[in-house]
């Protein structure tokens, strides 16, 4: 894609000056953290082609930037193909992801899907069924371009939402799993490279280019088309919950992320692995 005029006067493009800000400013807080997490959890292996999923936020196209960084670096040669699904998004949203992935120098490759309109028509949760939707549309499209791994922006803040969420509406001790193999795309695997990025680094960077992006703008959130608008939902009482933490334990993201690093199954009442349940009791009396 063409970098505009700017690139053809000789000046950086906007692009570039983006890039640029990754290397330099943000690379301890968004290069070294995404690294690590490729590192830490083996998401990444010699010979992997990579759908680099965009939504049109800005936790996807940091992550897309990213991407295209480590291609011209990593030890590990592997391919990368950046798609957009087009879920019904309105004409001026799709504008919106267009125009940024042009900006920010990204070959994006768009494909449609009529997800919002089925989803509308869902007597159940629209939310769930959207979201079981828009993964199965993506491992379909990544397939069909010879990928083998689906790439998705969820950061650090994500992953320790999910947890908390899961302790106070599911009742139990779960997370964000950094990798996942797809149970209905054999052969097909799920990675979150972003899964060590906090968000208040990725508004940063948002904030220091300029950027604008759109959020789910989905049928039921139209009006919320900047990527900082909170929403309503659970996810956004965990955020705000989070929010008020942190002004009395600053720290408290990174121990509720620490606790489902290593948990200590011997201070646990019972568990549950591959769907069969165990109690403390199965070993208690052998002492």
């Amino acid at each position: 894609m063409s970098h505009g005029a700017d690139a053809a006067a000789g000046a950086p493009s906007f692009s570039q000056s983006v890039e640029h800000s990754i290397d330099k400013k943000y690379r301890k807080s968004l290069w070294r953290p995404f690294i690590a997490g490729i590192k830490r959890y083996k998401l990444i292996s010699p010979g992997d082609k990579i759908a680099v999923c965009m939504s049109g936020g800005k936790d996807s196209a940091l992550m897309a930037k990213l991407f295209q960084a480590l291609l011209g670096r990593t030890e590990f040669p592997f391919e990368a193909v950046f798609l957009v699904m087009d879920p019904g998004y309105n004409a001026e949203n799709r504008g919106k992801v267009v125009s940024n992935a042009a900006r920010l120098g990204i070959p994006a490759e768009i494909f449609d899907a009529d997800i919002f309109d089925i989803a509308a028509r869902s007597d159940g949760s629209p939310c769930y069924l959207c979201a079981r939707m828009r993964r199965g549309h993506l491992y379909k499209a990544a397939r069909d371009r010879g990928c083998n791994k689906i790439a998705l922006g969820h950061h650090f803040n994500d992953v320790v939402e999910t947890i908390l969420m899961g302790l106070l509406h599911g009742a139990q001790v779960q997370t964000m799993m950094p990798k996942l193999r797809s149970k209905n795309f054999p052969g097909m695997e799920l990675i979150r490279p972003m899964y060590r990025v906090r968000e208040d680094d990725i508004i940063s960077w948002v904030r220091c280019n300029g950027l604008e992006f759109i959020r789910c703008a989905c049928r039921f959130t139209e009006n919320c088309e900047t990527c900082e608008g909170e929403g309503g939902g659970a996810r956004a009482d965990v955020k705000r919950l989070i929010r008020d933490l942190k002004l009395r334990y600053p720290d408290v993201e990174r121990h509720i992320f620490s606790g489902v690093n290593m948990v200590n199954l011997n201070t646990v009442l019972g568990y549950k692995l591959n769907g069969e349940e165990h109690s403390f009791l199965d070993d208690y009396d052998r002492g």
